[in-house]
């Protein structure tokens, strides 16, 4: 067996599970893209995250390749149909990081319903205003989540214990209504949410899912949670909806603005000094932002890792 190439470090859980086995791997987390396309024909799999996109270009010289394994959820950096094609598994682990997605989905929707951010910097700056920042409470609101995979019903089942109606809606599924969540049409979701969460995947069908034709149609006024990718949300279109009161405050994980590998933003001077959207982003009150975190956490780390060791073990039947 040729060595598998891992290209992102993981969890020591999953190099410790292949050496255990007797599978052969090396480590390169530091070269070029063409630098990996040029010596690719060596290897047998390749492990990796988000740090370089395997396109076909890359994946033609991948010769011997019996699998690839991506530590997380998103294949928008995989040619999946180019593996299609050629009959190369995908191997994912949403399992690994579908609690702290849920969890930090919570913690900004509440957050940004309580003006938790606001509140703290205020007092800080010996500001003491009560009445400024009354909240909004979660009991009785009907919580509308788009994506019911791994993400979406772990939201479903930790949001329910604070006496929400859920509804969910997947295009990519039937009958999957179940304790935590109502399956529904996306224009009954619509119509019902005062909260709306997205959990779906990137793909050609769902960049700017969610864009000015969807806020419009919004019966009433949401607040909006995206911990899924930041290019099926339009910013410009979200900005628009928040300043004719469609959203009454946005927590977002996630840009479009972000690089392939999402360790930053492109062009972040350009952001500041030329794009209206995004300058309102950091600057409103009524947005609350993280750096695409909302699976980031120590517990995550381990479960991808234990994750893709059982997967890969299974895949190579050992």
């Amino acid at each position: 067996m040729k060595p598998i190439l891992i290209i992102n470090k993981p969890h020591s859980v999953l190099t410790e599970g292949l050496e255990a086995h007797g599978i052969p791997f090396e480590t390169d987390y530091t070269s070029s893209y063409d630098s990996i396309v040029s010596k690719l024909g060596d290897y047998d799999g390749i492990i990796i995250r988000s740090r370089i996109s395997l396109d076909a270009h890359l994946l033609k010289h991948a010769h011997h390749i019996k699998f690839i394994a991506r530590e997380g959820v998103g294949l928008d950096h995989i040619d999946t149909d180019y593996c299609a094609r050629y009959g190369i598994p995908v191997l994912i682990s949403p399992e690994g990081s579908k609690d702290t997605v849920g969890e930090h989905a919570i913690g900004m929707l509440l957050n940004l319903m309580n003006h938790l951010t606001r509140c703290s910097q205020q007092v800080k700056s010996d500001l003491w205003l009560r009445e400024e920042n009354r909240a909004y409470e979660l009991k009785g609101k009907t919580v509308g989540i788009i994506g019911y995979g791994n993400m979406g019903q772990s939201f479903a089942k930790k949001i329910s214990g604070f006496d929400v109606k859920t509804l969910a809606y997947d295009k990519y599924k039937s009958d999957y209504s179940d304790q935590y969540a109502e399956a529904v049409t996306l224009e009954d979701l619509k119509t019902r949410a005062d909260i709306i969460s997205v959990h779906i995947p990137l793909d050609k069908e769902n960049q700017y899912f969610i864009n000015e034709s969807f806020f419009e149609s919004l019966a009433k006024p949401v607040f909006f949670v995206n911990t899924a990718r930041g290019l099926i949300v339009e910013i410009a279109a979200l900005v628009h909806a928040i300043k004719k009161g469609k959203v009454l405050g946005a927590a977002l994980d996630v840009l479009e603005y972000e690089d392939s590998s999402f360790d930053n933003l492109m062009n972040l001077e350009a952001l500041r000094t030329e794009n209206e959207a995004y300058r309102y982003l950091v600057e409103s009150e009524s947005v609350l932002l993280s750096p695409h975190i909302a699976g980031w956490s120590f517990e995550s780390k381990y479960k991808h890792g234990a994750v893709l060791l059982k997967k890969i073990l299974t895949l190579l039947e050992i």
